[in-house]
């Protein structure tokens, strides 16, 4: 019963969605933002490298700036960390943000385990992200992710949508970003653990999403 309620709360906030977009599709606003390929290779002791998305998977995200890339600490011997960053300018056309607890499964790997966490760092308003521990075969990687969209995160896709819309009518935007960090649970490693390291590069990038990201 759980599920069908869900099911049908997600349904009505999809319909509403596309409706209210279709019908204020005109003129709408997309501030200016920096390009993703700039966001710093160098964070603090992290040094990251890009890793091409293959064009199968654009095709699947559609219209946005997309940017995936390995972070390795310098400082510490541990195993690296995965940032995902996608920005849709706009969600009118169709080109909206997919859910990893949907994509993740579809790339081999099995949802463990599921929670919420609050992510808080200095001079910002805490908010809440989604917590995974995936698993395929031996290998088990733990994930944190979360939306964000005009100076605002949340781990819900259904308060996405509904601020999808509200941003809509006040704003007269679309646009919103997802971000998503992975990294590989050693064998053994307790999840907290493995959650400091993501957490460690999560403090360097929320400050600088705003840049790539307009508020």
């Amino acid at each position: 019963m759980r599920s069908c309620w869900r099911f049908l709360i997600a349904a009505v906030l999809l319909a509403a969605t596309a409706i209210l977009l279709q019908a204020r599709n005109r003129n709408e606003s997309v501030p200016a933002h920096q390009a993703l390929a700039s966001f710093p290779a160098q964070l603090g002791d992290w040094s990251g490298s890009d890793v091409e998305i293959p064009q199968s998977i654009l095709d699947v995200l559609g219209a946005g700036d997309f940017l995936l890339r390995i972070y390795q600490n310098v400082s510490a011997p541990e195993p690296p960390v995965d940032l995902f960053l996608a920005y849709f300018p706009s969600q009118r056309t169709g080109d909206t943000i997919h859910s990893p607890k949907n994509c993740l499964p579809g790339t081999g790997w099995s949802p463990v385990e599921s929670t919420r966490i609050s992510i808080s760092f200095p001079g910002q308003p805490a908010f809440p992200a989604n917590r995974y521990v995936v698993a395929q075969g031996e290998d088990r990687r733990l994930v944190i992710y979360w939306y964000w969209a005009h100076d605002r995160g949340v781990a819900s896709e259904y308060w996405a949508k509904f601020y999808l819309v509200a941003d809509s009518i006040r704003l007269n935007r679309s646009d919103g970003s997802l971000v998503r960090v992975t990294t590989a649970l050693r064998h053994g490693e307790p999840i907290e653990q493995a959650q400091q390291r993501l957490l460690s590069l999560t403090s360097q990038v929320a400050p600088l999403l705003n840049r790539y990201v307009p508020p």
